[in-house]
């Protein structure tokens, strides 16, 4: 399988909010960061660097957002983790636009990689 630049690599960062519409306005009110709806539980900013998300979808966690990997190969990845010791922490799941899994590192900070490709 051909690898991409962004193989591996931080590629996104989502936070769990409270609600899309509060967090909206006051990071583009702070940062001008501009969005994109995705449905009611998920809005994409881009802070014209960078992209990343507002979620509904699961609980508000404090103490930071999720960093989302990218990764070419999903499975390759995820054996790759698991040998260095990672934890899955939530089985790879669907979602509109690819798949993803969560895992912890050994301090305990979860984490995400996703991948596009449709298996």
């Amino acid at each position: 399988m051909a690898t991409t630049d962004r193989d591996r690599k931080i590629d996104n960062i989502e936070f769990n909010v409270a609600d899309i519409a509060r967090s909206k306005a006051f990071y583009g009110a702070a940062f001008d960061w501009q969005f994109t709806d995705y449905g009611p539980t998920y809005t994409e900013f881009s802070d014209g660097r960078l992209t990343g998300g507002f979620t509904t979808g699961e609980a508000v966690r404090p103490g930071g957002p999720l960093v989302i990997l990218y990764a070419d190969d999903l499975a390759e990845t995820q054996q790759h983790l698991e040998a260095a010791g990672a934890i899955i922490t939530r089985p790879v799941f669907a979602f509109p636009g690819g798949r993803r899994f969560h895992f912890q590192d050994p301090d305990g900070y979860e984490l995400a990689v996703w991948s596009a490709e449709p298996h």
